[in-house]
């Protein structure tokens, strides 16, 4: 992987993370109040479920 595709990556994360809170951001702010108040256990399992949905994207579209 060259320094480009990581940058490139990272912006893309960047641009997704903005699009809700611009469309929509008094359902965004309800919605992290909401997180803030589950325990931690319940935040590890949607990240681990986040992150293996990104590894299986990524490598259907890198096949």
């Amino acid at each position: 992987m060259e320094w480009q595709d990581l940058f490139a990556a990272l912006a893309l994360v960047l641009v997704l993370e903005g699009v809700l809170p611009f469309l929509n951001p008094r359902r965004y702010r309800a919605t992290m109040q909401t997180m803030a108040q589950l325990p931690d256990r319940a935040l590890r399992l949607i990240g681990l479920g986040s992150m293996l949905a990104g590894i299986l994207m990524l490598y259907l579209v890198r096949i």
